[in-house]
């Protein structure tokens, strides 16, 4: 994966950031907002979509857009720095292997604890009920 690949895919938004800030806030777009497709990526391969892709699927919108907003500072030029940041530290830390699914099933110690119980409970029951003499 090459992120300098990557950031000429990047979309960058801006819009008016919302908070505290007077007259400042209304007239300066200092909100960022980074949108990528990992799907139409050039820079990596299909394997690395894969990844990306299954360990960021509550992040990707229905589009396929990963989004990335920072309106933290009053300077454009910070968020935007501070975006790009986010969104490969983001990219780098998702691209790790899928983990296989295990088989889940009891341990044996658990199993055999269970199965204690039920002997003892068995043997409690085993005396109730009508008495023939």
């Amino acid at each position: 994966m090459h992120f300098p690949t990557i950031q000429n895919e990047l979309e960058l938004r801006t819009a008016r950031s919302g908070g505290a800030g007077g007259q400042h806030v209304n007239k300066v777009e200092s909100k960022v907002e980074l949108v990528w497709s990992p799907s139409e990526s050039a820079g990596l391969s299909r394997e690395e979509k894969r990844r990306l892709t299954h360990h960021l699927r509550k992040k990707i919108d229905g589009n396929g857009n990963l989004s990335v907003v920072e309106q933290g500072s009053r300077s454009q030029h910070k968020n935007r720095k501070v975006a790009l940041s986010r969104m490969e530290k983001l990219i780098r830390k998702n691209l790790r292997p899928i983990p296989k699914k295990r088989r889940a099933g009891a341990f044996v110690a658990n199993r055999k604890k269970r199965r204690k119980g039920k002997e003892i409970q068995s043997e409690k029951k085993k005396f109730r009920g009508k008495i023939d003499y």
